[in-house]
This record gives structure tokens, sequence and C-alpha cells, in this order.
């Protein structure tokens, strides 16, 4: 393997025990038994020398300086260490926390692997393929119990032949502004239209978007796309946004979930998903 590819092993490593550790941290915190994985006992295939070296060294130097309690400390900790590691890793990273940490989304990409992309986007909302680059998944539903009754929870998508009659495409120009509408959260009141940051939120959605490249093609589940593929999303503001259904109507672990905004990017090689999600 190049030194490349030990590289992002070792920081997928780093990165897994992080949020395992962050995890069984937060159930502690919640006054619950949890298991305390152990830390990996060596840095992995890393070049002796660069970014992902420092990064490793800063990362593991970070963890061992954690104190184990109080709970709330220890979860607190685990949690800023991890987020600091992924910012660190890509300015890819960065950019979508900066856009969308806060919110209840669904960030993910997967290789193009089907003349049908909608193959792939379903194997994303399964969990079933990892991002081709190493970078950033949001995903705070990936270990849920919901998902034993409903697999691809929060959604419950269709079958690929039917997504064709749920999407609309958008110009970039729309996909840009339906991204970074993502930033606020459904019944929040702080439309991102209205904040002194909205440049820099779109500045960051268009970064996260031109991953993609020139000739990639975007979708939404929006059904005012169907009559505006330029629509301005973030004029428009999320709530009351009218979509075709990709969610479940499962009612799991106290939680309903009643909004949604898609965004689908589709290359030659890669397909990103891109959700926001209601609930109450």
């Amino acid at each position: 393997m190049s030194t490349a590819d030990d590289d992002r092993i070792a920081l997928d490593l780093l990165d897994a025990h992080l949020e395992d550790l962050w995890r069984a941290a937060v159930e502690l915190q919640r006054g619950n038994r949890a298991v305390v994985p152990e830390a990996p006992r060596e840095l992995g295939g890393a070049a002796a020398d660069g970014a992902a070296t420092e990064l490793l060294r800063w990362g593991y130097g970070e963890l061992a300086g954690i104190p184990r309690s109080p709970a709330d400390v220890f979860a607190r900790s685990v949690g800023s260490t991890l987020m600091e590691v992924r910012r660190r890793r890509s300015p890819w990273n960065a950019a979508a926390l900066r856009l969308l940490e806060d919110p209840y989304v669904f960030l993910a990409t997967g290789p193009r692997r089907h003349k049908d992309w909608a193959e792939d986007v379903l194997a994303l909302m399964h969990r079933e393929v990892p991002d081709p680059r190493g970078w950033l998944r949001i995903d705070g539903d990936r270990a849920d119990h919901a998902r034993y009754a409903v697999p691809a929870y929060p959604f419950e998508p269709p079958p690929a032949a039917e997504f064709q009659d749920r999407l609309h495409e958008l110009e970039p120009a729309g996909a840009v502004t339906a991204l970074a509408v993502m930033a606020e959260e459904w019944n929040e009141g702080r439309p991102v239209r209205n904040r002194p940051e909205r440049d820099a939120l779109l500045a960051d959605a268009r970064f996260l978007l031109d991953r993609y490249g020139p000739d990639a093609r975007f979708w939404t589940n929006a059904q005012d796309a169907a009559a505006d593929p330029a629509r301005d999303f973030v004029q428009a503001g999320l709530e009351g946004t009218r979509v075709y259904g990709f969610i479940t109507g499962e009612y799991t672990n106290g939680l309903d979930l009643f909004d949604e905004l898609g965004l689908i990017a589709v290359s030659d090689e890669e397909v990103g998903v891109f959700w926001s999600f209601g609930a109450y």
C-alpha cells in the first residue's frame, strides 16, 4: 500500500476509536453501563513525518490526557477531541462541520458503482459503503437501535425504480442554496437568510459540492423544484418546504420525524447524500 493509504488507515483507526469511546462516555454520563474501549496500541502505518502523523500524535496525546471522571467531563472532552480530529483531517471536513455540525442531518458520500445512481444512494442510506476518500460522514443514527426495525433509519426510501417519481433536478446554484439552508433547524426561527454569516455558509455549501466536480448533477425531493430548478432555498427558508417523502413514519425511541429536505449529488465517480430532518 502507498503512504497515503497507510495514513488513511491510521486516521480511520483513531477516528473509529474516538467515536466508540465517545458513545461509551455518553452512556456513562446517562448513568448507564458501558464498556470503555482500550486505545489502539500503535499509531498505525502512517509515515514518519507529515500532516497525518502530526494529527495522529496530537489526537493520541489529547486522548491520553482526558480524565475518565466525572462522566460529563469525560464525554465532553472525548467529543471535542473527535470533532477537532475530523476538522483537521481535511478542509472538506472542516467546511461540513461549520455548516452542519449542529442540526439534525445526514451527510455521506459513497462510490458511484451503478448506471442507475439511485442504487448507490440506497447503499449510502443503508450504510453499506464507506466514503471513497475517507472524509467526514455525519450520521447520528448509525448505531441507533431503531435500525433493527427500520434498517435505513431515519430513511425508509422507495425502491431505486421509484426515485424518479420523488426527485427533481436542480441547477448547481439551486443545489448550493438547498445545502446551505440545512444549517437551519426546523421551527428554529433563525433562518440562514437573516444570519450575519449567510455568505460564509453559502461559501461552505459551494465548497462541499465542488467535491463532485464541474459536471456533477443534483437532485432534490423538494416539490417546488419541479417548476424552479434554480430555486433559492435560503431565501425561501427551510420551514414549509413541500417534499416527496424518503423518511420513515415509524415512531421510534420517542421520536417522531415530521419534516425533511434532501439533496443528492451525482458524478461519474461519487454520489453524495445530504438530508435535513425535523423531529420532535
